[in-house]
């Protein structure tokens, strides 16, 4: 399994324009082939900080995300939302049997 933390810090001035954004990305990422999950978590002690947690079956399916339209798409229009870099960091998973 594959785990992505994509942290977002949005300027303040534009952010229920960023929320509104990256809806379709949300709901069109769930309902790719190995999508496990796809999550917006909004920081609660930092203004504008977001972090989207994704589960994703494999690198193929990571792979294959990363080249969709809807994917692209908002990665064209994140800049104008962005107070800072995006900082990605990506994990591989395994699950802990009981």
């Amino acid at each position: 399994m594959i785990i992505i933390h994509a942290g977002f810090q949005v300027k303040t001035d534009v952010e229920q324009e960023f929320l509104k954004e990256i809806k379709p990305l949300i709901e069109a990422s769930r309902a790719e082939q190995g999508n496990v999950s796809y999550d917006l978590l909004k920081d609660t002690e930092k203004a504008g900080a977001y972090t989207m947690v994704e589960l994703w079956k494999d690198m193929e399916a990571v792979q294959t995300h990363n080249k969709a339209e809807h994917f692209t798409a908002f990665l064209a229009k994140a800049p104008q939302f962005m107070a800072a870099p995006t900082d990605v960091k990506l994990f591989s998973a395994e699950p802990i049997s009981k």
